[in-house]
């Protein structure tokens, strides 16, 4: 079912020196979805998570909990990140860990080919640095302490005291590619996305760009620098590489021309990395730029980011565990305008699984599955006439189905929910206007009942396919209720982008009843 159109979705490379928390899963769910969509669509489709793992912050947490810096990065991914996708049910193609030998050998490799282009020099060092941030900090970023941090110099972003460092380096010729890089911005706009990120990206490279320090001495804990072992490489030059060791980079060129290039899903704290520094050491090796890079906001929690330091960070489960994986998925994805900051709240969840998903499109299904079982035996009725009111469905089904396509091309998850979703809101409106129990009632009415029970179940056959990128449980649910599994074939293989298309659904299908979709929660306080 491909089309040959490449689609390589990428999550930001995690760093496993702590657990998940909900602004990880939020990421991972975007990408998951707009892989899934696409990969509906029939485009040739390949999503990439992964683990980012050397470091000094590694190194330091490892023996903090008594371990190798190895053995911490294992223990976390296997009992932490790799079972966070099977939470939030994430169907990733590939799952890279940069301390795989797959990895770390093509690392080398695009470091040996940079340097040997003349891009690379060795020199010395003396800057701030934040271990947190894994970064030697800009001036803007460099804050006077307070509290027990007075006199100290502290990284804005973590509130911690900076470490001066002092060695010899080699550095990347970061500088000689500002240019190149407005020009980038310039030639294609959608480069950085949204448009905020974009002008903050420009705006940093106006002022100029500083040669980056690419290598460490003073500690083992990395891939060493090919032509110089006493060294390893930096670990943001590193991990950025994931993205395309991961789809053959330096070792299957055939596969790494399918893919190639990718999108990036990244949080806006590490924008920078993504827009700056990622594009530029690729022009370095002569390989092309990403497609784009997507900034989404921060997930704030009683009015802040959440943070590990900070103890507000909210694991997951905590979530799927009360309301499921689907409404988790749903929530985050619809209640946030993707791009933005956003606010998380039990009570907004709490109210949204309610109001939404039970009474909305919950409802909205068992009562028509109810109903085609009540008034005609579990077969989908035959349609009659269509009158305004069904015509005017119709063109509802169509314009959601066109909408949410294009808001996914332009990585908006929340306006293609909000398309789909005016469905919903309509056929609710169309049930209570045309009484369907009231037509059972009249014999004389019988093809009246037909037209309107098609209507709807036509019209959940559409939600169905629309809504299960996003929601893949509820929607299988409704998928084997409708009986189309027969009819039409696997959910995961209906053309997304033929979903508006009327009539698809045979008359005769026979449904099956259905469970809830979204079971009644008695307590959903996050208690």
């Amino acid at each position: 079912m491909t089309s040959g159109r490449s689609f390589y979705i990428t999550t930001p490379i995690y760093y496993p020196s702590d657990v998940p928390h909900i602004g990880h899963g939020y990421t991972t769910v975007a990408a998951d979805t707009l892989a899934r969509w696409h990969r509906q669509a029939g485009d040739d489709t390949w999503m990439l998570t992964g683990t980012d793992e050397h470091g000094q912050k590694m190194m330091r947490a490892a023996a903090a909990n008594g371990l190798t810096p190895q053995q911490w990065a294992d223990k976390l991914v296997n009992e932490e990140w790799q079972p966070l996708l099977e939470t939030l049910d994430v169907a990733n193609d590939d799952f890279i860990r940069t301390t795989q030998p797959r990895h770390e050998a093509s690392v080398q490799r695009f470091l040996q080919d940079v340097y040997d282009r003349g891009h690379i020099y060795a020199g010395e060092y003396e800057a701030l640095y934040c271990v947190g941030c894994e970064e030697f900090k800009p001036a803007s970023e460099i804050v006077d302490g307070t509290g027990p941090f007075e006199g100290l110099k502290v990284c804005a972003i973590h509130s911690k005291p900076l470490e001066l460092l002092q060695e010899k380096n080699y550095f990347f010729k970061l500088s000689d590619f500002q240019e190149r890089l407005l020009q980038l911005y310039r030639d294609r706009p959608d480069f950085v996305q949204p448009e905020s990120a974009r002008n903050e990206v420009v705006a940093f490279v106006q002022q100029g760009l500083q040669d980056l320090s690419i290598s460490r001495s003073a500690f083992d804990w990395g891939i060493p620098v090919p032509w110089d072992e006493s060294h390893v490489i930096y670990v943001w030059f590193d991990a950025l590489l994931n993205y395309a060791t991961a789809v053959g980079y330096g070792a299957d060129d055939e596969n790494f021309a399918r893919r190639w290039p990718a999108r990036h899903i990244v949080g806006k704290d590490i924008l920078r990395f993504h827009a700056v520094i990622w594009p530029a050491m690729l022009m370095a090796a002569g390989i092309d730029v990403p497609h784009n890079v997507f900034a989404h906001g921060w997930l704030l929690v009683g009015g802040e980011k959440m943070s590990k330091s900070k103890l507000t960070g909210i694991a997951p489960h905590a979530i799927t565990d009360v309301f499921g994986s689907d409404a988790y998925r749903f929530y985050f994805l619809s209640a946030i305008a993707f791009g933005q900051d956003g606010s998380f709240s039990w009570e907004d969840l709490s109210a949204r699984y309610q109001a939404e998903l039970a009474n909305g499109f919950g409802n909205l299904a068992s009562r028509t599955i109810a109903m085609i079982g009540k008034y005609f035996g579990g077969s989908v009725p035959e349609p009659g006439e269509y009158t305004e009111s069904d015509l005017a469905i119709q063109k509802v089904v169509a314009d959601a189905a066109a909408s949410a396509d294009e808001a996914i091309d332009r990585f908006r998850i929340d306006e293609a929910i909000r398309s789909i979703w005016t469905i919903v809101d309509e056929l609710n409106g169309y049930i209570t206007v045309n009484e369907p129990w009231a037509l059972a009632k009249d014999d004389a009415q019988r093809e009246r009942l037909a037209t309107v029970l098609y209507t709807c179940a036509e019209a959940l056959r559409a939600l169905a396919v629309l809504l299960s990128p996003v929601m893949p449980q509820a929607t299988a649910k409704l998928w084997a209720a409708l009986g189309t599994e027969g009819s039409l074939g696997a959910l995961a293989d209906q053309p997304v982008r033929d979903t508006g298309r009327w009539g698809q659904l045979p008359a005769g299908t026979v449904t099956q009843a259905l469970q809830p979709l979204f079971p009644r929660i008695e307590q959903a306080d996050g208690s």
